[in-house]
């Protein structure tokens, strides 16, 4: 069973690092491995190592897992619903220009729009391909930003960066023992909002976009509905990424619902090959997923433990995963990876108890037609 879980981050802005130099570069989504791991840290602190313990168990031991994440993806407020974006699968839809002399026109635009509108979506990797109409609307598009034909436009394909703006905040640190400074810059992104209508409530703001993911129970892990909502409602106080402390990454959650008609027919469709919306990972990845039509892109991961059991701050082991939009010949499974530090396993009296640190590799993908 799925449901689609919506965020919204009101006037907190949000700092989700990504590589670079610094602070400076964020991202305006969170990975399903970091989603996974900011909540079950917050679960574990909530409810206990017992029922934390439990959980991973199983993970680890069965061969269906009790949930499945998608990674988070914008939505903007539209007149009738939302505007749900999914990462455009590196594969080119069915219908689009096969010579180089024929693309030439739209290749520039049309590798600008890494997010897609799920009607787009749909109707790309699902449905009837891409079609002239698209065609023209990107040869518009390319000629003047502010021509928005056809449906790409109607839908909002053109639009993902009006949902959010990232601006650097300057911040100075101070050295406690030299009182040196160091000036130093951090990336934020701010989802858009607008103050509320209501007069009564001038502090109340109304907000246009944020986060939504999926997540997909098995029929034993749906009893574990309730406690996931209590920490994740939780985990919104205490907020999500970097810059905490001041006050970025905190949200409300705007909805828990089940999938509308629209997105029970995505990810009931039936076919093939698949696109990943989440990260995906396993020791062994099985050559049934590679075939010759498979188009993947993997990225390192790393980071620093984040455990309420213990006090230390350590990297974890840095593991490679494939990203959202890679397409591949058949449904991937996906498991939890291992990452303890070494420092990590040996306990120290007095100081911590150590315990496994995973990263989630689990996969969540959609099925699409072949080109």
């Amino acid at each position: 069973m799925y449901k689609i879980v919506r965020l919204n981050f009101g006037r907190s802005p949000t700092h989700f690092g990504e590589t670079g130099i610094g602070l400076e570069e964020t991202s305006e989504r969170v990975h399903s491995d970091t989603l996974f791991s900011a909540w079950v840290s917050t679960y574990a602190r909530l409810f206990g190592g017992e029922d934390i313990e439990t959980l991973f168990k199983q993970f680890l031991n069965s061969e269906e897992p009790p949930f499945r994440l998608s990674s988070t993806f914008v939505y903007r407020r539209a007149q009738e619903g939302f505007i749900d974006y999914l990462p455009k699968p590196i594969q080119m839809p069915k219908g689009y220009p096969s010579t180089p002399q024929e693309g030439l026109a739209i290749a520039k635009t049309y590798k600008k729009l890494h997010y897609l509108p799920l009607s787009i979506w749909q109707r790309w990797y699902q449905g009837t391909g891409f079609n002239l109409e698209d065609k023209n609307s990107l040869i518009n598009f390319s000629a003047n930003p502010d021509h928005e034909t056809g449906e790409l436009g109607r839908s909002g394909a053109f639009g993902y960066t009006k949902a959010f703006k990232q601006y650097e905040l300057p911040k100075v640190s101070i050295d406690r023992t030299t009182s040196a400074t160091n000036f130093y810059h951090t990336g934020l992104t701010q989802f858009d909002w607008k103050p509320s209508n209501d007069s009564n409530h001038t502090d109340d703001i109304q907000n246009l976009a944020g986060l939504y993911f999926l997540i997909e129970f098995s029929k034993e892990g749906l009893a574990l509905e309730p406690k996931l909502k209590a920490a994740l409602t939780l985990l919104g106080e205490d907020g999500i990424g970097g810059e905490r402390s001041s006050g970025a990454g905190r949200f409300q959650l705007l909805s828990w619902q089940s999938l509308s008609p629209q997105w029970k027919r995505v990810v009931d469709f039936n076919a093939e090959h698949h696109s990943l919306i989440s990260l995906y990972w396993e020791p062994q990845v099985s050559p049934l997923l590679l075939g010759e039509q498979a188009c993947y892109q993997l990225q390192e991961r790393g980071g620093w433990i984040a455990s309420p059991f213990s006090g230390r701050q350590l990297r974890r082991q840095k593991i490679h995963m494939f990203t959202e939009g890679s397409v591949l010949t058949s449904a991937p499974t996906g498991r939890l990876a291992n990452v303890t530090p070494a420092e990590f396993r040996t306990s120290q009296e007095g100081v911590y108890r150590p315990h496994p640190i995973y990263r989630s590799g689990v996969a969540l993908s959609l099925a699409i037609n072949q080109p």
